[in-house]
């Protein structure tokens, strides 16, 4: 019987959460667990809370049952959070968790509060996803467990190119395509493809992209002006910040994109042994050691100079 298995006896309700502003991981790894109880335990009532997703994860089974709507209140016998590092990343979906009988945080962030009863971190893991295949009884994992699965895994390694793949990410990845997944569709759809507006608001940013400490650096920022012409929303901002990570000579990336007046969701990317989640814990942020972000207040000005300081203490 598998770990998430003996933790489900006597459940007959589950909630599912996971972070705001939802990405590959955080959906496939909510929507893994949700097909893997209707496969398996069907006599459990589950439901999936997440802010709305973007539509390019919506090949996968049970996308459209995703409630949106947190203005119900229900008492559920286990809050299951998923792929956040502490319950203020949940939104208005962590009541779910307070009014929960019991609840479990299955979490790969370096960062994580343990903020659960049970707590299973493996800060090592590529993903969430690939810490959730521990959990999950491989012989009833279906193709499309194995679908939600792979997502999560391709999304949070750069399509095996980050630090955080290991031999174990390949090998979880390899079980899920014989699981028969259409593996490199998933790859062109929710990761490369891009709509012509997404790839108008990439252009601008890398564009716009300004190079700092000797080009050890750079940055680029997307006011709510630009987004509000451009009709995009952060969901859209997916892919920036890994083309400027790419730039050559670049150790670390940042991408800002405004999210109300003087309000920015920033993005951190380490190439070398930087560590950004130092940088993102300092402004109340979190996520891994070349990969994190956080929110911070100000202009621009204020916020990449803030960013910059504590950069330079490592760069130095």
């Amino acid at each position: 019987m598998s770990t998430l298995d003996t933790r489900l006896k006597d459940v007959k309700t589950v909630a599912l959460i996971g972070h705001i502003r939802p990405d590959g991981d955080c959906v496939g790894s909510c929507l893994a667990v949700y097909n893997y109880l209707e496969d398996n335990f069907p006599d459990i009532k589950a439901v999936v809370y997440l802010e709305k997703p973007s539509e390019k994860f919506s090949y996968l089974k049970n996308f459209d049952r995703i409630v949106s709507d947190f203005g119900e209140d229900h008492v559920y016998d286990l809050c299951i959070c998923l792929d956040s590092s502490d319950t203020l990343r949940f939104g208005e979906a962590v009541k779910y968790l307070k009014l929960a009988k019991n609840s479990v945080c299955v979490d790969h962030h370096i960062t994580n509060l343990r903020y659960a009863a049970e707590n299973i971190v493996k800060d090592k893991a590529s993903s969430t996803c690939e810490v959730l295949f521990g959990l999950l009884d491989e012989i009833k994992i279906s193709k499309e467990v194995a679908e939600c699965i792979y997502t999560g895994i391709i999304h949070d390694t750069g399509v095996f190119k980050y630090d955080c793949t290991s031999a174990k990410t390949m090998e979880i990845a390899g079980k899920m395509m014989e699981k028969g997944i259409n593996f490199s569709k998933i790859i062109d759809d929710s990761f490369y493809r891009k709509t012509y507006i997404q790839n108008q608001i990439l252009g601008r940013a890398l564009l716009e992209s300004i190079p700092f400490h000797d080009g050890r650096c750079i940055f680029s920022a997307i006011s709510k002006k630009v987004m509000d012409f451009h009709e995009v929303t952060s969901a859209d901002m997916d892919g920036i910040i890994d083309q400027l990570r790419i730039t050559e000579g670049v150790e670390c990336a940042i991408f800002l994109y405004e999210t109300s007046c003087r309000e920015y969701k920033v993005s951190l990317r380490s190439t070398t042994d930087l560590d950004v989640s130092k940088i993102a814990v300092y402004f109340s942020g979190g996520g891994h050691k070349k990969a994190a972000g956080c929110t911070m207040t100000g202009s621009v000005h204020d916020v990449v100079n803030n960013l910059s300081d504590q950069i330079a203490k490592q760069l130095n």
